[in-house]
């Protein structure tokens, strides 16, 4: 090398003098005359990191660097880092901009250009481009287009590694172009082979074929690609060779006909043929190899005369015999490794090479070039290795990279607010590692590209830190099959994205307003809710859990009977909530309190917190993970044992679900927190419910079943459901085993005498059998009818602390507490505490504003005793009133509650059954029908789903049987189910869901298949929410419904020791032309930006739809790029996996494959449309 004073003399003479003629005699056996001429500026004919590599090169000799870029790349970075740079293909397609030969030349000539630098890829192995450049008068740094145009021709190349001596791999004579030739090959010469673009490389146009009903559809494609990405869709055909290791040995050439080699790489780790890591110098190659190969590579080199920069490649197989492969006569993408182990930069070595000095003034003697240590290089590209690696495109959100000791980055589109565009390479940034042996370069660019954040588009960063820990390649263990023999390389965990997914899901509520449907006006408050203090760091006090845990079901009923004081099971979790604010408390503000009920109410029997009414509510409107709710408050409440809503054979839903599904729910909800089941059905349908029981029972949990209370037991008119019927069934459900029984009195029916009655009657017959008594404060009797239970011998009432009962709530549980001070059924629970769990309640209450109870509802009302309307019914009722019109008719809708009743046998009414009985009054109401007019009208009217399943059968059977004549009139010759609905019911195969569900979305867990069991739309649509926008249940609440205000700043924990810093600054006014808003943010103190469509606006603008990824019949663009065939019509019929569109994207063309079977029904595409990811293509019927 030179010193740095000679350095600084060739700048001055640069400067100083255009042109010297100076001569050299080499020192080897060839003597020649060799015209140096210094070079002043530098053009460079490609784009993107290599672009700026050559440019770093030039700045650091001195000279000027010029960059040309095309329409679509005007804002790209390496027009920013050159000197001067030029537009060239003004109105072309990206990619033919950068092959348009005579603008190059013409932007050179007009700007006193001395020298291109080609680059790689694009017109780097062109030789009619490195002739037009000679024939201009300039000089082209590379080989000399004789040699390139000779390399490039894969035959040529051949024929001269055959004169060298260099062993080949036996293939076709000369480049195929049609597929019959290509057919005619493998049918002599047998499979495998592989195809090859005869003027190109990089893995372009390559296939491998082992199938001879393969062989005509991928010589296709292979050449499509090739033609785009090479100009010319020629193919060489050759045998494959299997299991080889692919060893590649970099060259330098002077133009005194001085070759020396800089050692080989190891290119083996490749996926579809293409390079993904490279390592220099090959680990675990025999020397003796070694040399044969760099010797074969340089012996090569001369005969063809070579100069400059290039490489020879080689497959070597598992004995140690190595054949040619080509020559790649320019600099190569994994260049930087070899320099990374010699010190050598082989960038500004070519320039001096083309301005006439040779290796020996470069001081590039053979014996003096020796490799230190080992280097890697990691492509990281933007692809998504969990999608096949499909390109991903779009703007990148947040670009932080990796650096440190032994990393070098080559990089040019990376930074926040950069577009990756679909028509180039997906290669976003070149990794480098180097450190004194493989297991240590390895440990830092694993650590490197751990540091990475980039957000926006997905990248194969997961995929290669796999590679980079297994243990084959680790000790260098490598062949072509490395990626395809270790399919745990695509065993994952996809990065979370929390913090931008959030800053999306923020973006859409202000630009779109709120993602969970608001039921009124009101606005959620502007309060931070004060949650009580807690000494966190002891241990709550034990409560009546540590017997479930440690004794089991049966000592812990035991206990509870055996305990003179009333006890109370706190709702305010559950069905509080459910009742007064639409069951849309969220988890982020039961967790707050969680600690407080733990420390301060471990004397509770149970606390109510799940199931019910909050399973589906959790994925549908609150976006979040009931599993995860539960999880999570039994992490902060060990001591109180937890109790869940089971609806018996519907478990937590709406309908009969096969018997393994109420198992396996049951199951997992003990494993997950849950220590009671008040089991319940609709009908108080026994074999429903002895399924729910059986089911809770075997999964550890106690059960409690529960007897669904309705009519009057102390009314004697009253006769359907009067005291035998309920000491009847109780009676049963003892015999089938529960641990405790339940009234459950969902409507508040239960007056004070009633309870008396009811209570004594069971008491009396089932001394040791624990009794508890749910109800709603409907009427304002609640409180009165409690203690009435308590006299009478039950052990355990239903309340909810002060500020979230009363109404169709539970009794208070200030006014139980206080009322029972200093008697024999004491609580003994603190009223000061109760006061202080209140107040946050009433202050977390305020930011449920929208759903507030109170707009439509202003108080009790005893009219519950004619209508029985359930409590948590009665206020989604009014809701549902006031969204259809019907606010002014909420009292005729109480009123044709009461008709449907009766028209419909005087069921029990709970939920599902009261559901039925909802919809047909509302259903009556909006057609202005009478019970007399419905009974009449039957076999015309158009009845709501729900009551014709009912009718049918679907959720059991009602006491005294279905209603007739209007169940025949309606249903006429529709089918009925006789008996348990799910006692006929096919097992549920989980093990096939989860695969469904795995085709869809990533980690899938056993918690997701259960729900989707339950509620597939419901759950496939939380899973693709919680995809797009993340953990949106750590906001609070009020950022949650509405959105923060401009200039608003607020903290996200996402987890112990994980908090963001947010800040709203701004929405832009300005709408782009694709219908998005830009709308910006502070995270972290660093400015973020989202681009949000604007869904009102772009009703007036032509947007291509997108595709609905929770319906399968909906085919989108699986990545952003051309159509370039179609292989469908609209009416067309398909089987799942037909090839329906190819799309072509950064030099890869991809076949759309149908993802059902079905017809087409309608096409929203055409050739040569443009299509951005997720794209609608066409729908499937």
């Amino acid at each position: 090398m030179f010193l740095p004073q000679s350095q600084a003399a060739f700048r001055t003479l640069r400067k100083a003098t255009p042109r010297v003629r100076l001569f050299f005699i080499n020192k080897n056996a060839y003597s020649t005359q060799v015209e140096y001429k210094p070079i002043r500026s530098v053009l460079v004919a490609n784009r993107g990191e290599i672009a700026i590599r050559v440019f770093r090169a030039c700045t650091e000799l001195g000279i000027k660097s010029v960059a040309v870029y095309s329409e679509q790349d005007k804002m790209h970075m390496h027009r920013q880092k050159a000197d001067e740079s030029y537009m060239v293909g003004k109105g072309l397609p990206p990619v033919e901009a950068y092959l348009n030969i005579p603008e190059i030349i013409r932007v050179c000539k007009e700007n006193d250009i001395d020298a291109v630098h080609p680059g790689y890829g694009f017109l780097s192995e062109r030789s009619d481009f490195a002739q037009a450049v000679i024939d201009a008068g300039l000089r082209f740094i590379g080989p000399s287009p004789k040699v390139v145009q000779n390399m490039g021709d894969k035959v040529a190349a051949r024929i001269a590694a055959i004169e060298a001596g260099v062993p080949i791999v036996p293939g076709t004579d000369g480049p195929v172009t049609t597929k019959e030739e290509a057919l005619a090959f493998c049918q002599k010469h047998g499979l495998p082979v592989i195809f090859k673009a005869a003027y190109g490389g990089g893995g372009r146009g390559m296939r491998v074929v082992r199938k001879m009903e393969e062989v005509e559809e991928s010589f296709q494609r292979a050449s499509s690609e090739a033609k785009a990405a090479f100009g010319n869709g020629a193919m060489f055909i050759e045998k494959f060779i299997e299991r080889p290791r692919h060893i590649e040995v970099q060259l330098l050439g002077d133009k005194a006909g001085n070759v020396v080699h800089l050692y080989e790489r190891d290119c083996s780790v490749q996926r579809r043929h293409q390079k993904v890591v490279e390592i220099a110098p090959a680990p675990r190659l025999p020397i003796e190899i070694r040399d044969k190969m760099t010797e074969a590579a340089v012996r090569l080199a001369r005969h063809v005369g070579y100069e400059n920069a290039g490489t020879v490649e080689f497959l070597c197989d598992e004995s140690g015999n190595f054949y040619f492969i080509e020559v790649n006569a320019r600099l190569q993408v994994e260049h930087t490794v070899t320099e990374e182990i010699t010190g050598i930069d082989l960038v500004q070595s070519q320039i001096r090479i083309a301005e006439g000095m040779t290796l020996n003034e470069l001081g590039l003697a053979q014996e003096k070039i020796l490799p230190r240590g080992y280097a890697i290089q990691c492509r990281v590209t933007t692809e998504d290795p969990a999608n096949d690696f499909q390109p991903n495109t779009g703007r990148l959100e947040v670009f932080r990279s990796g650096e440190g000791m032994g990393i070098r980055l080559d990089s040019a589109s990376t930074y926040a607010g950069a577009i990756i565009s679909p028509y180039y390479d997906s290669l976003l940034v070149k990794v480098i590692s180097h450190a004194s042996d493989l297991q240590s370069s390895a440990s830092k660019m694993n650590r490197a590209l751990r540091e990475f954040r980039i957000r926006g588009v997905k990248t194969n960063i997961p995929f290669l830190l796999n590679v980079l820990e297994n243990q084959k390649f680790l000790h260098g263990v490598l062949d072509t099959y490395f990626i395809d023999e270790h399919p745990q390389l695509f065993k994952f965990s996809t990065t979370q994205n929390r913090a931008q997914k959030l800053l999306n899901y923020l973006g859409e509520v202000l630009v779109n307003g709120p993602q969970t449907p608001l039921a009124t006006s009101l606005k959620p408050a502007e309060v931070t809710p004060h949650v009580p203090t807690v000494p966190l760091v002891t241990a709550p006090p034990q409560g009546l859990r540590d017997i479930i845990v440690q004794q089991g079901p049966e000592a812990f009923a035991k206990e509870v009977r055996s305990r003179k004081n009333l006890m109370l099971m706190d709702t305010t979790f559950r069905d509080a909530h459910q009742s007064l604010l639409a069951t849309r408390v969220r988890t982020h503000d039961l967790l707050k309190i969680s600690p407080y009920v733990a420390h301060k109410f471990n004397n509770l029997y149970s606390l109510e917190n799940w199931g019910g009414a909050t399973f589906d509510v959790a994925l549908r409107f609150l976006h979040e993970c009931p599993w995860e709710r539960l999880e999570e408050m039994r992490k902060r409440i060990p001591n109180i044992p937890f109790q869940m809503l089971l609806r018996g054979a519907n478990a937590v839903g709406y309908t009969s679900y096969p018997d393994n599904v109420v198992y396996k729910f049951c199951e997992l909800a003990v494993q997950t927190g849950m220590d009671i089941f008040r089991v319940f059905d609709s009908l108080n349908y026994l074999p429903n419910l002895i399924i729910g029981m059986e089911a809770a029972g075997k999964a550890g949990g106690v059960v409690e079943a529960a007897i669904s209370y309705t009519g009057d037991v102390s009314d004697p008119k009253r006769t359907k459901y009067d005291l035998k019927y309920y000491t009847n069934l109780a009676d049963e459900l003892v015999k089938a085993g529960t641990h405790v029984l339940c009234i459950k009195d969902m409507a508040g029916l239960l007056k004070p005498e009633s309870a008396r009655l009811l209570i004594t009657a069971i008491r009396d017959k089932h001394p040791d059998l624990p009794i508890h008594v749910h109800t709603h404060d409907t009427s304002g009797a609640g409180v009165a009818s409690m203690l009435a239970c308590a006299q009478a011998g039950a052990d355990v009432v239903d309340v909810a602390v002060d500020s979230m009962s009363g109404m169709t709530s539970q009794p208070s549980m200030g006014a139980v507490v206080a009322s029972l001070q200093g008697t024999p059924l004491d609580t003994q629970l603190s009223l000061n505490d109760v006061s202080e769990y209140s107040a946050y309640w009433e202050q977390t209450r305020t930011l449920y504003g929208p759903f507030e109870c109170t707009t439509t509802m202003r108080s009790g009302n005893a009219d519950v005793y004619l209508n029985e309307i359930p409590g948590g019914q009665y206020t989604n009722l009014q809701f549902q009133a006031f969204s259809l019109g019907l606010g002014d008719f909420f009292e005729d809708v109480k009123k044709a509650y009461r008709e449907a009743n009766f028209l419909l046998g005087d069921i029990i009414k709970v939920t599902p059954s009261s559901k039925v009985v909802g919809d047909l009054a509302q259903f009556m109401v909006q057609n202005h029908l009478t019970s007399d007019q419905v009974l009449e009208r039957a076999e015309e009217l158009s009845f709501p789903k729900s009551v014709l399943e009912y009718l049918q059968g679907y959720i059991g059977i009602p006491y005294g049987g279905f209603p007739e004549p209007l169940r025949s009139r309606v249903l006429k010759d529709m089918p009925r189910i006789e008996g348990r609905p799910g006692a006929k019911m096919e097992p549920l195969d989980f093990d096939k869901l989860k695969a469904e569900l795995k085709e869809s979305h990533s980690n899938i867990t056993d918690r997701d298949v259960v729900s989707a069991a339950l509620y597939p739309q419901v759950t496939n649509e939380y899973l693709h929410y919680r995809e797009q926008y993340g953990p949106v249940d750590k906001l609070d609440t009020r950022i949650f419904l509405s959105g923060p205000k401009v200039g608003e700043e607020f903290e996200v924990t996402l987890e112990r020791g994980k908090t963001l810093s947010m800040k709203a600054l701004a929405m832009a006014a300005d709408l782009k032309a694709n219908g998005n808003r830009e709308v910006f943010f502070e995270l972290n103190g660093q400015l973020r930006s989202v681009h949000i469509p604007d869904k009102e606006a772009m009703k007036e603008i032509r947007v291509h739809p997108k595709a609905n990824k929770t319906l399968k019949s909906e085919v989108g663009a699986p990545m952003p790029g051309d159509v370039i065939d179609i292989r469908v019509n609209v009416g067309d019929k398909v089987e799942k996996g037909h090839p329906l569109v190819v799309l072509s994207a950064m030099k890869m063309e991809m076949v759309v494959q149908s993802p059902i079977s079905g017809v087409v029904k309608k096409l929203e595409i055409t050739k040569g449309m443009k299509l951005e990811g997720d794209d609608l293509i066409m729908v499937i019927e």
